[in-house]
């Protein structure tokens, strides 16, 4: 073993000899290569090796070669002993092989069986002799009838018998089988043999193959050999003694050339070795080596690092004013000698560049992920929080978010007014600065009024020595330094020329206070924010007004009704504004109309739209329509509107629409239904059940060409319609089927009344999180009792007013309503005098009693009656316009056999 010492001197000096001596160990390591053949003609230690792995392998292919011959010879003689007892035995043991023998000609029988065996299982010949050896088969006619060559007599003892021999077809292995008889007895033999010609076939194949596959081993190891002996050259040089020497002085020379500090410590902890950048690194003394490792007076961390041993990757250590990056190795780990091999490397620089790096890659990261994670949401206070929880603690400690109000209802901000802490994100909870929703009046030497004045980003580096921070509130700004906030940047947020408020970044974990460069990132992340803010305001500002344009367009309240008892709930979507409405329309004859209407869609178009058709149901219904009438007029509406609003340049998008129209009439119970691409009514009847019932599905408005159906139901008293629009029952993630299986549990649940079934479905899991409008109706029903019905027949003849006005009077009488008889009269007078001159039969008059007093006259003809002024010299037309002053409304309705003139009177 030949030990290294490092020798003192001066770097300059040795540098340039280990320089120049490498170059020297180059030149002759060049030279002996151009002397020496490409397996070391010198006949070194790789030579030798090289020439004894040849004889080996040479041994090896040679050995395989006859044992793989041997072998195959054999196997192949082995292989023909049993194929030729095999089918000696099959053919002995066949049926019919007996009975042949004893046949007056057995060769006739045998010789084409035999042959048949022969060529199916491969066999040079099937012989069947008697006792005697005299032939019956074989496969040259010519030798039937002659004595079988070989010897017999084993096999007529019982026995099988194989031998070789050469026989009349060549040298061959053959079997002899018996062929027993009844008892037991010997009647004749079998031979089947297979020539050595054949089964030596497989042996002279495999031989090339042999061959082959030992010449490609042996080339493949001659290959290995060669390889393996020129790394063992390459490894030694072929070096001698005096070359090896001559090596290891300039290894020495280079070790103590490099930049990096290498120093060798034995197993007794002394140092061994110390190169030249060591020393410098460590301020080693001159008489170091050979000194124990605790008495160089080392730095602690460092002597102990060394004193151990132990494997160290990359520890920095501090050792006067450097920066040390320490990598230590044992050297005993495969067998060497005790003892550790440490690097040093001087990393202050480095650790500086690196560190601003890190610190620059940082700063980029937290400004993608404000580009990412701040305006997930188009909610101005969700805006303001993100931003918070993002810069929390990466950049600061504690982040506040402070707005006008006038943005968080999105509005352009006033200058001047306050403040209102929107966000607020820290490492702990207990800071005592504003609270959220505290409204803030900045003073003016405040850093926030200055900067929401100059729209510049204000540092106050030390809070403490901030006279304008520090009386904005003297008792809570001494509180907020005393917990430890040292350290303010504020940030206006700036979209174009508005300023929506500012944002402060506090310091109290970290000691040193905000720099520049921390207040331009500061003014980046604030940018990047107030463009999501302002966007989530302006939308604000958009959602509000489509909101109140829709709550414009909706029922303010439902009017008094005696036919339904109606409860009614409106949910707005999370996002935007859908076009979903429904109204409750008051009929003539006490009946109701319920309608529930969608238009796809959200924002402001939707709601103009809804309002449009909502005031086109308004109108329809005046005219006492039935449902599949009034959805075909609603459907041409909807076409026009699509074409009214298609332009030569651009195409308007298509306005789609559903609506289900309902009237209900509590004299008979009955309810017609009609709906155009809506969702099915759902009805709860009195005892809880709830059902769906099957209303023809019409396709939606405004597609035309197709008519509307109706469906008449009848209802018991105390039955609940429920009316809806799809945003209850379908969204993204729900199928609507099951939807309606959602809404049937809820409206099984519900409560006897209208408000308890409402309240029932919304407090469901059907309205958790709408992404659409959500307009329920849920409408109980009652019936018009039979003792405020009155009804008489007229008949056709003008006499018989005059008994139709004494039968009311006395109704009227009955019901405590005298004060109504002379306009009653007056108005039925009228009404049923035109029945008899100008309808047709039947003619018939019905008194409603309700909440107020409705006279109604029915018959057979369509022909309806005008309200005009009659002329001075007219003799008639002034009987409408005598109903029309003394009834508070009146109006016609058609039914299938004809028309129905109403009036009504206020009780």
């Amino acid at each position: 073993m030949v030990r290294l010492t490092g020798r003192p001197g001066a770097r300059s000096t040795h540098r340039p000899d280990g320089l120049r001596a490498q170059r020297s160990y180059d030149r002759a390591r060049r030279a002996r290569a151009h002397r020496r053949t490409p397996l070391g003609g010198n006949r070194s230690v790789a030579w030798q090796v090289f020439m004894l792995q040849v004889v080996i392998v040479l041994l090896l292919v040679v050995s395989a070669v006859v044992a793989q011959v041997l072998q195959v010879r054999h196997d192949s003689t082995q292989e023909a002993r049993n194929r030729s007892v095999a089918v000696a035995e099959t053919f002995a043991n066949a049926p019919g092989t007996v009975a042949a023998l004893k046949s007056a000609d057995p060769t006739a029988i045998l010789q084409p069986s035999a042959e048949a065996a022969r060529k199916t299982s491969k066999v040079d010949f099937i012989v069947v002799m008697n006792t005697d050896g005299i032939r019956y088969t074989h496969p040259k006619p010519d030798r039937i009838g002659k004595k079988f060559v070989g010897d017999i007599a084993p096999a007529l003892a019982g026995h099988v018998v194989t031998e070789e021999l050469t026989g009349t077809i060549g040298p061959l292995v053959q079997a002899v089988v018996p062929i027993r008889g009844p008892g037991g007895t010997v009647v004749g033999l079998v031979s089947a043999g297979v020539t050595k010609a054949n089964v030596g076939g497989a042996a002279d194949q495999q031989l090339p193959l042999l061959m082959i596959a030992a010449g490609v081993a042996l080339v493949l190891a001659l290959g290995g050999t060669g390889l393996v002996s020129r790394r063992l050259q390459h490894q030694t040089h072929g070096l001698g003694p005096h070359e090896m020497t001559r090596m290891y002085e300039h290894h020495d020379a280079v070790l103590h050339a490099v930049r990096e500090g290498v120093i060798i410590v034995g197993g007794e902890g002394r140092l061994l070795l110390a190169n030249d950048e060591a020393r410098h690194l460590l301020d080693l003394p001159e008489n170091a080596e050979g000194r124990l490792v605790l008495d160089l007076g080392l730095d602690p961390d460092m002597t102990a690092l060394l004193a151990s041993g132990r494997v160290a990757t990359d520890e920095v250590h501090r050792v006067g004013g450097r920066l040390l990056a320490v990598n230590q190795r044992p050297t005993d780990l495969e067998g060497g000698p005790p003892g550790s091999v440490t690097t040093l490397r001087d990393s202050t620089e480095l650790r500086a560049v690196s560190g601003r790096a890190e610190v620059a890659r940082e700063r980029l990261n937290m400004l993608y992920d404000a580009g990412v994670g701040i305006g997930t949401s188009l909610d101005v206070t969700r805006t303001a929080e993100e931003l918070a929880e993002l810069a929390v603690p990466r950049f600061a400690d504690f982040v506040t978010v402070d707005l006008y109000d006038a943005v968080l209802s999105g509005e352009e901000p006033q200058p001047g007014t306050e403040l209102r802490r929107t966000a607020y994100s820290g490492v702990r909870d207990d800071a005592p600065l504003y609270p959220v929703g505290k409204q803030i009046q900045f003073i003016a030497s405040s850093p926030q009024a200055r900067s929401l004045d100059t729209g510049e980003a204000v540092v106050e580096p030390r809070l403490g020595d901030a006279p304008g921070w520090l009386t904005q509130d003297p008792e809570r700004t001494a509180q907020v330094v005393e917990y430890g906030i040292h350290s303010l940047i504020t940030v206006p947020l700036r979209a174009g020329a508005l300023i929506l408020g500012v944002v402060n970044f506090w310091r109290s974990d970290k000691p040193e206070p905000f720099d520049e460069e921390e207040l331009a990132l500061a003014e980046e992340l604030v940018a990047r924010a107030a463009v999501s803010i302002d966007n989530s305001r302006r939308y604000t500002r958009e959602h509000g007004m489509a909101v109140t344009l829709q709550r414009s367009l909706l029922p303010r309240r439902i009017p008094e009704l005696t036919a339904l008892d109606v409860a009614y709930r409106y949910l707005p979507a999370k996002a935007g504004v859908g076009g979903d409405w429904f109204d409750v329309l008051p009929l003539s004859g006490a009946r109701v109309a319920l309608v529930v209407g969608d238009v796809v869609g959200h924002g402001l178009h939707a709601a103009a739209t809804m309002g449009r058709l909502r005031t086109a149901v308004h109108n329809f219904s005046a005219l006492d329509l039935p449902p599949d009438e009034l959805l075909g007029l609603l459907d041409e509406l909807v076409g026009r509107i699509d074409q009214d609003e298609t332009t030569e340049d651009s195409n308007a998008p298509v306005t789609g629409a559903t609506c289900l129209y309902a009237i209900y009439d509590p004299v008979t119970l009955r309810c017609t239904v009609a709906r155009a691409g809506h969702p099915p009514p759902a009805l709860i009847l009195p005892d809880g059940t709830v059902e769906f019932p099957d209303v023809p599905a019409g396709p939606p408005l405004g597609l035309g060409g197709l008519p509307f159906e109706t469906a008449e139901l009848e209802l018991a008293e105390g039955s609940r319609l429920v009316l809806y629009t799809d945003g209850l029952v379908e969204d993204r993630e729900r199928d609507i089927d099951v939807g309606l299986e959602m809404l049937r549990t809820a409206l099984t649940d519900s409560g006897d009344s209208p408000e308890d079934t409402c309240r029932a479905v919304l407090d469901s899991e059907l309205s958790v999180r709408p992404s659409d409008d959500i307009a329920l109706i849920v409408a109980r029903t009652r019936a018009l009792g039979a003792d405020r019905i009155a009804e008489w027949r007229v008949p056709s003849d003008p006499a018989a007013v005059s008994d139709m006005r004494a039968s009311v009077t006395r109704q009227l009488t009955h019901w405590g309503l005298d004060e109504l008889t002379f306009t009653t009269e007056l108005i039925l007078s009228e009404l049923v005098t035109n029945a008899i001159r100008y309808g047709n039969d039947p003619v018939r008059v019905r008194l409603l009693r309700d909440r107020t007093l409705i006279c109604e006259v029915y018959d057979g003809s369509t022909t309806s009656p005008h309200l005009r002024y009659a002329a001075m010299t007219d003799e008639g037309g002034r009987g409408l316009f005598l109903v029309a002053q003394l009834s508070e409304r009146w109006g016609t309705r058609y039914t299938p056999a004809g028309k129905v003139i109403w009036a009504e009177q206020a009780l």
